[in-house]
Formats: structure tokens, C-alpha cells, sequence
């Protein structure tokens, strides 16, 4: 145990301190509930809520939240359209209704699909730009197309191909992700493992590729299902003058994971904690991208697999992480689920290990910390779905991990800082240091508040905890 536990957090003590003002946390309210595997509602799309979501995008217009994702229906076949669904809050969903009825008819011949997939919108002047995908599994002649609409809830007029590719492309016409950058441009992410992911300066006029306009590869890993990489999206984070890259890695049936790259400029090069290139392939292939989510499990309750394929919604200096999961309960069960991210000092985005319900980061009193968490580290060569440890942070800065020789701090705000210790690790080395961000959150697993945090270690590892 001693030796998982050493694995858990990484910090750096020296810049520590702690914050012993006597705070009480505002906690979210408790969320409406929602049913989960509830065969009652799979034929009635009203009734869907978070079900049958899969590569979601989110964009706001006025008060409404819109998402838009491929059409999937447990227990049934799913339609030709793109579902579009709405929320005032990021938590409760309503019905909207479908961008088109069937697959286009120049995406259906060019690709022979039946569904549209991984779609993406964005806003330019008063006209949303909608792309989307045509493409059957497991080959790369595949199809991106452009709908525009003065509503997200339609009517949407049909705008054709943007690119397409065939099984002599070095690239795959999937998984399209519009993207402006710092200076107004737009350009558009997208492709799969077939080639890798590149990025394109778009037209704001017609919103098609730019005359002239040349692909660039941002990211790839090695051409197989088990080393995949799929489902790009950019996000500009101007407080750390970043982008960032997030990606999905490996098959989205068995173990997805998230990875994180960030770069200067929004063409690249991206790079990971560890300053490897995105489009390094000389690196064994977890070694390249950090692992920010994947499949996890606190305690006996249920948890989640193959979480993936997500977009990012910034709202003024708020950021969510916005994706797919499974239940593990049975697999053929998609939801949505939404989760706030925080940022690390150093600028590296950290996912909340609970889903959002309103919560907010605030300034927290270290008396609040002490007790028994919920540890899961996001191991990188790991992605299958992975299991808590318990640990205990003592009043007295020990932490109880079965080693005797770990310790923890609180620095102001909202940040742990921890020291743990490995007996395996050579001389000079024993301690990992792990920092943290601490909010309290609702507990979705005991239906309760609590507080969670998450963080990253020296070595570029994500660890997330939720306090018992």
C-alpha cells in the first residue's frame, strides 16, 4: 500500500504555508435527480436529460447552454440528424430537436454513413456555423460539412462540404473543432489516428477553408485502434497567454482517456507537462500527452469508463470540461457530464473528479482537510477504469498512507500541498510532491456535499481525491 500511496500527490512544501482562518464552505445545492439506466424513458426524447449523449459540444447564446452530439439511443437505432438539447443551469437538459432529419445526401454517397457525428458549432457575427461529420467506423473516407443558422434551435440551411478524405488521405475528415485565436482568426481542428490531428485557417466569411490555406499536424500517435487519438479541441486560456489541445486516446469501447498538450502559438507545437512534443511518436505512446480524466471508481458505489471526446465551454473566467461517459453498471448507457476546471499555478488545467452542480472555488479553512479521502491516481499507462485509496490527513500535518513518513500543508485559499513518501525510490528521491486545488462539491456517488480536489505531481501525474 505504501508504495500506491507514494504515488498519490505531488507538491512542493517550500512554497506552503498554512491558512488557519476559520472558514465555513458554501456548498452547491442538492441537483435535481436523475435516474440513471432507466429503460422508461429510452423511447421518448423528451425524457432523455444526460442520456444518450455522445461526442457532446457546448455553446451559449443568451441564457440557453446548447449542445449538440452524435445521435445515439440505447436499445435502439439512432437517427440521421444531430440532436440538439438545451439547459439554464448546466445540469437539467431539455429536448430541442435535430439538425437535419438524415445524412445529407452528398455526405451519405461520399461516405455510405447512416449517422452524422462529433458535430461543432460556432458563433461569427450573427450566423452559427455548425460542423459535422460523416464517416463509418474504422476507415478514413469521411466527410466535414458546414450547416449555418441565425438560432441554435434552427431552422438550419444546408452549406455542403468543407473537407473530405479518402483511404490514400493522410488525414481523416472527422471530428471537426472551429476555433478562434487570440487575434480574431478563425482556424478548425480536426482528424483521428488516421494521420493524426491537424488544424486549418478557415473563411469567417463562408466558413470553409481559407484560399491558400494549408494543414498543419498539431498531434498524432501510431496508426492503431490501441494507440488511437481522436476528438481535438482547442481552448485560449489569456491569463497563461496558452492553447490548449485536448484530445481523446485509445478506443472509446474499452478505455478512453483524456490528454492535455498546450502551445504558444495555435498552430503548435503543443507540448505536455513533461515538455513532450504532441506529434512525438518516438515516445512509447502514453508517454506523450498528460492524462487529465479517464474511467474511475470511488469506493463500492458505481462509477465510470471510457469518459472522452470532449469540449471545453469557457464563460468569463470559469472553464468546463464537457464529455461522454458509460456507466459501468452496463456500458450501452451514455451520459453527459459536465465538471468544473480548475487551473494549476503553472497554468495546466484539473479536472474536478465530480460532476458540476453549481459549485465554486473559494477560500477554504485547513481545518476542513483533516480526515479520511477518497484518492484516485490517474495513472498514464493505466486507462482502464481505476479505483480509490484511502488515506487520512491529520490535524498535526501526517498523513496516515502506512508509511509514517508523509505529510501534508495548506496554503491560503484553496491549495494542499502534500509529501509522500516511497520507500522503492532511490536515495535522495523518496518523496513525491503533489499540489492540489480544493472545492467544495456535491457528491454524486453518496448523494451528498463533500469536498474534492485535484491536482497534478512534479512528474506530470493527475491525482484526484473527494474527503469521505
Amino acid at each position: 500500500m505504501a508504495v500506491i500511496l507514494a504515488g498519490l500527490f505531488i507538491f512542493n512544501l517550500t512554497a506552503c504555508g498554512d491558512n488557519e482562518d476559520n472558514l465555513s464552505a458554501a456548498y452547491p445545492e442538492e441537483p435535481p435527480k436523475e435516474t440513471l439506466y432507466d429503460h422508461s424513458v429510452t423511447s421518448d426524447e423528451t425524457k432523455w436529460g444526460s442520456l444518450n449523449f455522445h461526442d457532446p459540444s457546448i455553446i451559449k447564446d443568451g441564457e440557453w447552454y446548447y449542445t449538440i452530439s452524435t445521435d445515439v439511443k440505447v436499445g435502439g437505432t439512432p437517427k440521421g440528424g444531430i440532436p440538439i438539447r438545451k439547459s439554464k443551469d448546466l445540469i437539467s437538459w431539455e429536448w430541442v430537436g435535430r439538425v437535419f432529419s438524415k445524412v445529407p445526401e452528398d455526405a451519405r454517397k461520399w461516405t455510405r454513413a447512416r449517422t452524422l457525428w462529433a458535430p461543432d458549432a460556432i458563433k461569427t457575427g450573427d450566423t452559427f456555423y455548425l460542423y459535422y461529420a460523416a464517416s463509418r467506423f474504422g476507415t478514413n473516407q469521411s466527410f466535414i460539412g458546414l450547416a449555418t443558422g441565425k438560432s441554435m434551435e434552427g431552422p438550419w440551411e444546408y452549406k455542403g462540404e468543407v473537407i473530405k478524405s479518402t483511404s490514400s488521405s493522410i488525414w481523416n475528415a472527422i471530428d471537426p473543432n472551429p476555433v478562434y485565436d487570440a487575434e480574431g482568426n478563425l482556424y478548425m481542428s480536426f482528424g483521428s489516428f488516421f494521420g493524426g490531428i491537424f488544424i486549418v485557417e478557415m473563411d469567417t466569411t463562408t466558413g470553409k477553408l481559407k484560399e491558400g490555406c494549408k494543414l498543419s499536424l498539431i498531434a498524432t500517435r501510431s496508426n492503431s485502434v490501441a494507440s488511437a487519438i481522436e476528438g481535438p479541441y482547442i481552448v485560449y486560456n489569456p491569463e497563461y497567454k496558452k492553447y490548449y489541445l485536448f484530445v481523446s486516446y485509445d478506443s472509446l469501447s474499452k478505455d478512453y482517456n483524456v490528454r492535455v498538450g498546450r502551445a504558444d502559438k495555435i498552430t503548435g507545437p503543443y507540448v505536455d507537462f513533461n515538455g513532450n512534443v504532441m506529434t512525438d511518436t518516438g515516445l512509447p505512446p502514453n508517454d506523450v500527452g498528460t492524462k487529465i480524466m479517464g474511467g474511475y471508481k470511488f469506493g463500492r458505489k458505481d462509477g465510470w469508463v471510457m469518459p472522452g471526446h470532449n469540449s471545453v465551454l469557457k464563460e468569463g473566467n470559469d472553464y468546463f470540461i464537457v464529455h461522454h461517459a458509460r456507466g459501468d453498471r452496463d456500458t450501452n448507457w451514455p451520459y453527459l457530464h459536465i465538471r468544473k476546471i480548475l487551473w494549476s499555478d503553472d497554468g495546466w488545467p484539473l479536472i474536478s473528479p465530480e460532476r458540476y452542480a453549481g459549485e465554486k472555488e473559494q477560500k477554504l479553512s485547513k481545518k476542513l482537510l483533516v480526515g479520511d479521502w477518497e484518492v484516485i491516481v490517474l495513472d498514464k499507462d493505466n486507462n482502464l477504469q481505476l479505483s480509490s485509496k484511502k488515506i487520512t490527513l491529520k490535524s498535526n500535518g501526517k498523513i496516515d498512507d502506512g508509511t509514517g513518513k508523509s505529510t501534508w500543508e495548506f496554503r491560503a485559499d484553496n491549495t494542499i500541498c502534500m509529501k509522500l513518501y516511497d520507500p522503492d525510490r532511490k536515495p535522495g528521491a523518496e518523496y513525491i510532491e503533489q499540489t492540489s486545488k480544493v472545492m467544495p462539491s456535491w457528491d454524486w456517488e453518496n448523494w451528498r456535499t463533500t469536498l474534492v480536489y485535484t491536482g497534478i505531481d512534479n512528474s506530470g501525474i493527475c491525482v484526484w481525491g473527494k474527503k469521505d
